[in-house]
């Protein structure tokens, strides 16, 4: 019954280590992704401050820098926090390995005793021997053939025993090293983050002199992306006008033909919302409920990219404005790529920047500021299918991303991948 115990100890423990195992795997994943964009973002800043201008986009990735920085101790907390978990259950089970190990080699040492004393054939038989009947005999023979088998097992659990208690060891040893490392790491970022910090101070200094020209800046930009926005929703507007004009069509020629032939009428569909009309066709019915059911899993407009700025209000300064997307900012000359199967509507320009429209159903995804397009009105695109080249918005490339539903604009950090 004892080495049931202890192998169900050991398989506990196997299962325990798994999992933990895996959560540690998960949160070094997770700060190697934020490391990442704060490379990228350290990039972006670097070749910025070279033209010796601050510029909003420097603002923002500076900010959004330090959230991430903020966001990389938080997960080197959390892998302390595991770490300690690790080398509490690992000193647990050093202990418990070495009570089992005292436990095993007690019996064992009885068990030696016993075969001393019971050492030559003629003791084992006088013990055989001296049983009250022949049924006790059989038994006290199936005991000694058992027990010596027993004793070599137990034999080999001491030595497994030992093997998995040095194992543990190693295994404590090792933590205690990262839990060090880690700690250090710890601190070292924790510095940066002063510095950023004081850098971002400084750079809100030189907003608060300079705000009316940022404002100045800001009421350009709102005016330029409002004009933008119209561009889009009209065009929406006109495809909801086209599709309504093609179920009316359609209508009227069915109405025709039944005529002709002598059949009822059919009864013309009630009024149709705009999303109605363009999920009127079964295909764009299936893409419309398609690209709704990959709703948080889309992928990312760009390979490798950190938000800058969130959907919604804003402000800088005394000035506000209202942000109908998110805003990427991304490598230098990053290819930009459809987040879902559709067809691109229009490929319209802007002050020499191109932005792209492409339908999937009901929904509308709007890919701003490209430098370039390698698409055009009319193109079936597939999901990641590259649709142009980031364009450079004062030094930094920066991807304004947008999701629509008929006219309703929508906030793609709900709907692309985490």
């Amino acid at each position: 019954m004892k080495l049931y115990k202890i192998f169900f100890f050991f398989l506990l423990i196997s299962i325990t280590s798994q999992a933990v195992a895996q959560n540690s795997a998960e949160l070094k994943r997770k700060k190697e992704a934020i490391q990442r964009e704060i490379e990228l973002l350290q990039k972006n800043l670097n070749k910025a401050a070279s033209a010796k201008k601050l510029t909003l986009g420097e603002i923002r990735a500076l900010n959004a820098k330090i959230s991430l920085m903020q966001s990389k101790i938080t997960v080197i907390n959390s892998e302390i926090k595991n770490l300690d978990h690790q080398i509490h259950e690992n000193t647990n089970t050093v202990h418990s390995l070495q009570d089992q190990l005292g436990l095993l080699r007690k019996e064992y040492a009885g068990m030696i005793r016993f075969a001393q004393r019971n050492k030559n054939a003629y003791d084992k038989m006088m013990f055989v021997f001296a049983a009250k009947d022949f049924n006790q005999a059989y038994k006290r023979i199936k005991y000694l053939q058992q027990f010596g088998q027993y004793r070599k097992k137990q034999a080999d659990y001491i030595q497994g025993t030992e093997k998995n208690l040095k194992n543990k060891i190693g295994v404590l040893d090792k933590n205690l090293k990262e839990k060090s490392n880690l700690l250090k790491e710890q601190q070292s970022e924790q510095q940066k983050l002063g510095k950023n910090k004081s850098e971002q101070s400084a750079v809100l200094k030189t907003f608060s002199k300079q705000e009316r020209q940022f404002s100045q800046d800001i009421a350009k930009r709102k005016k330029q992306q409002q004009a933008i926005d119209r561009e889009i929703r009209n065009a929406i507007q006109r495809e909801i006008a086209l599709a309504k004009q093609r179920a009316e069509e359609e209508e009227r020629l069915a109405a025709a033909k039944a005529k002709a032939e002598n059949k009822p009428v059919p009864v013309a569909s009630k009024a149709k919302t705009s999303g109605g009309y363009l999920t009127a066709t079964p295909e764009a019915a299936k893409l419309s409920a398609e690209f709704e059911s990959n709703r948080g899993s889309l992928p990312w407009p760009v390979a490798q990219g950190s938000i800058t700025e969130g959907f919604g209000r804003h402000k800088e300064g005394q000035a506000n404005y209202d942000n109908t997307g998110i805003t990427i900012q991304t490598a230098e000359g990053a290819s930009v790529r459809a987040v879902f199967n559709g067809k691109v509507l229009r490929v319209m320009s802007s002050l020499g920047k191109y932005f792209v429209l492409i339908k999937h159903g009901e929904y509308f995804t709007v890919y701003q500021n490209l430098r370039s397009v390698s698409v055009a009105a009319g193109d079936n695109v597939a999901t990641k299918q590259a649709i142009g080249v980031v364009a450079a918005s004062e030094e930094i490339p920066e991807l304004q991303f947008q999701i629509w539903r008929g006219t309703v604009a929508q906030n793609p950090e709900a709907w692309i991948a985490k």
